[in-house]
């Protein structure tokens, strides 16, 4: 069957596009370097790199004065900050975006605080200023972005909408992808927040080795997050981890442990009551180690219905309370032991309360991957949905 021209293009953005990929995440390199990452001639390497850098993809690094004797091979990288992803995470009582060139590299983060009874009009608002002014601040506009992920409590079904249910007031009624493609051409994606950690946590945080992960958003709130086979699983409508919605799970009631602990100070909100009884628990204080105790029991019934469901690798202990992982892990793996035929690695996030931010940044990061696979590859210019 004769090759048409058509197909000759499409072989060669393909071709292109495998040196992109030899680019990316990897220090400058040599057309040989690219040759045997991408499997492709040398000739053919130095022809597509040289086009790559036409269109703005890849830049040359030229060799220092330092260099050995002769004429040092020339070096190319990708230019990371051909486009730029937001990452957004709107939260009860903040938000947080941050931007991202197409590497990972953060170029600009921003966190505001937001009215924890504010309505969805109020919140998409703080939305907006918080997009403007890390945007202002890393001199860019809306059209420099090349995908969005907003991150928001809740199961999200396939139309960014969290009609389940949400501890934010009335979000239920909200409308974020419609909102948020009002002012950007890109793609944007709504993801649950519990989801969002969990893929943080295998880019970037404690769970890089693994592809079999239930990250355990823990605080005021508990949620799960479920990544098997290396792929985020998010169910037939977007409620896959939600186990903390059966009653006898208890993970409902697992903080009114801690926030009815005696000698907790009569001024202290819920999150500061939470953090005397854990550092009451680590020095030792009865009552606090009894309060946690009693947490992690509850706790466990959840986790172990996971951990026996889906076998997975490693449990994240992840969230507001995973600062307090050195007092809670210990009773929470004695716990598990008791249920669990297979005792996972217990692993304490690193990433805070940005873990929902990063993994927005990397779903984004996804996005703009699948459309340069599927559109094809020309000049940098920002995919449209």
């Amino acid at each position: 069957m004769a090759t048409t021209g058509t197909d000759l293009s499409r072989m060669r953005e393909l071709n292109q596009l495998s040196i992109v990929w030899a680019l990316r995440g990897n220090p400058p390199s040599t057309v040989t370097e690219l040759a045997g990452r991408a499997g492709l001639s040398r000739p053919a390497v130095d022809v597509l790199v040289q086009a790559l850098v036409t269109d703005g993809w890849a830049e040359v690094e030229e060799p220092g004065a330092s260099s050995a004797v002769g004429r040092p091979a020339r070096r190319y990288r990708f230019r990371a900050d051909a486009g730029h992803v937001l990452g957004i995470d709107v939260g009860v009582h903040k938000i947080l975006a941050v931007l991202s060139d197409l590497e990972g590299n953060l170029v600009g983060t921003l966190r505001r605080p937001v009215d924890p009874d504010a309505p969805p009009t109020a919140r998409l608002s703080e939305v907006d200023r918080v997009i403007d002014d890390v945007l202002g601040a890393a001199g860019m506009a809306p059209a420099d972005v090349w995908a969005v992920t907003l991150g928001v409590t809740g199961p999200v079904d396939t139309a960014g909408r969290t009609s389940l249910s949400t501890p934010l007031p009335g979000w239920t009624a909200a409308d974020p992808v419609a909102h948020l493609a009002a002012r950007f051409s890109c793609p944007v994606r709504i993801e649950n927040d519990c989801k969002l950690s969990a893929v943080a946590e295998r880019w970037n945080g404690v769970a890089q080795d693994a592809d079999d992960i239930v990250f355990l958003l823990a605080g005021l709130r508990t949620g799960a997050g479920l990544i098997l086979d290396g792929t985020l699983r998010r169910g037939h409508g977007g409620a896959a981890g939600e186990i903390g919605a059966l009653k006898a799970v208890r993970w409902l009631t697992a903080p009114d442990h801690l926030q009815s602990c005696p000698g907790i100070p009569a001024t202290a909100a819920p999150g500061e009551a939470a953090a005397w009884v854990f550092q009451a628990a680590r020095d030792g204080d009865r009552e606090a180690t009894k309060a946690v105790r009693r947490y992690t029991r509850d706790l466990a019934v959840g986790v172990a219905a996971l951990v026996l469901t889906l076998d997975p690798q490693v449990v994240v202990y992840g969230g507001g309370f995973s600062r307090s992982a050195d007092v809670v892990l210990e009773p929470l793996r004695r716990e598990l032991t008791k249920h669990c035929l297979r005792l996972p690695e217990l692993r304490a996030s690193t990433l805070g309360d940005e873990s929902v931010a990063l993994g927005a940044v990397r779903l984004a990061l996804d996005e703009v991957d699948s459309r340069l696979l599927s559109d094809g590859l020309s000049a940098p210019s920002a995919p449209h949905r």
